[in-house]
């Protein structure tokens, strides 16, 4: 390639390394990249990569696959590695991991992003980490929802429509940002609250426990949109209607909000960026820097679940 270019060896290493400016000419730079092209020159990653002790490649663990709210995650996170040259591996990690039980080799991987995991991820040694949907104390890098806000505004929402008999659908997952919703509804007066796992059938169950009584609430207020599902499958069952009877409410904003009718009011919250930001504070680390929490304001999206509770 020095011959084709017309350069000496050191000159072609400069420019294929990305490195010519201010010290190369850029007629020269032009001549060595044809004469790469024209000879079909391909870098050799795993060479590049075994010299600067580098895989470039980052593990994303989330508790679950299943649910589409990680997918757009995973979106962000890629799409911002892809522009700096790494690439991403996701791995489910439920609440009973640990580092014996996991394929994932460590050494493999330059670093690890961790969503909403319960109880943290172990075993990591010194790989350099950043949470998101975390708790704030953590002292790992943290990339966080604005769930207080998220949360007071359905409230405030709920309020001014005129509920004042709260129920809880919470999420059974001894997680930060479920703690913080749950904080947060209590604030805005009485409730009844029954704990579901994040699924339709068991949100169904949960529900109808709490709306098959006299005094049952005005709204029902749903810690995820698939619980939220399970609270319409409920109000069907007991024969009341959506939002004549019964107003419901959810969180993320994924797919099934638009998908049940009436559709749901929700608090939107941006997924993928919430990725590309733990991303990009993963790659500042990287770089040998500590990058300073971001907290990322969520969206009440109001629509047709929600209206003034029918007895006022």
């Amino acid at each position: 390639m020095a011959r084709v270019a017309g350069v000496s060896q050191s000159t072609v290493s400069i420019v294929l390394a990305g490195k010519a400016e201010g010290r190369v000419k850029p007629e020269t730079g032009r001549a060595v990249r044809e004469a790469a092209e024209s000879l079909g020159y391909r870098p050799n990653v795993a060479a590049r990569n075994l010299r600067l002790g580098r895989t470039r490649t980052v593990l994303l663990v989330v508790p679950t696959l299943a649910s589409p709210f990680f997918g757009a995650v995973y979106t962000g996170a890629a799409r911002d590695a892809a522009e700096r040259g790494f690439g991403v591996v996701v791995h489910p990690w439920p609440d009973d991991a640990n580092p014996a039980r996991s394929p994932v080799d460590i050494e493999a991987i330059d670093g690890v992003l961790a969503s909403s995991i319960a109880g943290g991820v172990a075993g990591l040694g010194d790989v350099p980490l950043v949470v998101m949907d975390s708790d704030p104390a953590d002292p790992a890098p943290a990339v966080n929802f604005d769930v207080t806000g998220g949360m007071r505004a359905i409230t405030a929402h709920l309020a001014e429509l005129g509920h004042r008999r709260f129920g809880h659908l919470a999420a059974a997952v001894d997680a930060w940002t479920f703690r913080v919703r749950g904080e947060v509804l209590a604030e805005a007066g009485p409730l009844i609250r029954r704990t579901t796992a994040i699924d339709v059938a068991a949100a169904r169950a949960a529900a109808l426990d709490l709306l098959d009584r006299p005094d049952r609430p005005s709204v029902l207020v749903c810690d995820d949109d698939l619980i939220a599902a399970g609270a319409y499958k409920a109000a069907r069952t007991l024969g009341l209607d959506v939002p004549g009877d019964l107003s419901v409410t959810g969180f993320d904003d994924i797919l099934v909000a638009t998908a049940v009718e009436p559709e749901l009011t929700t608090v939107r919250l941006p997924a993928e960026e919430l990725g590309a930001q733990a991303m990009t504070a993963l790659l500042e680390c990287l770089d040998g820097h500590h990058p300073p929490g971001v907290s990322l304001a969520g969206e009440l999206i109001v629509r047709g679940s929600t209206a003034p509770p029918a007895n006022g």
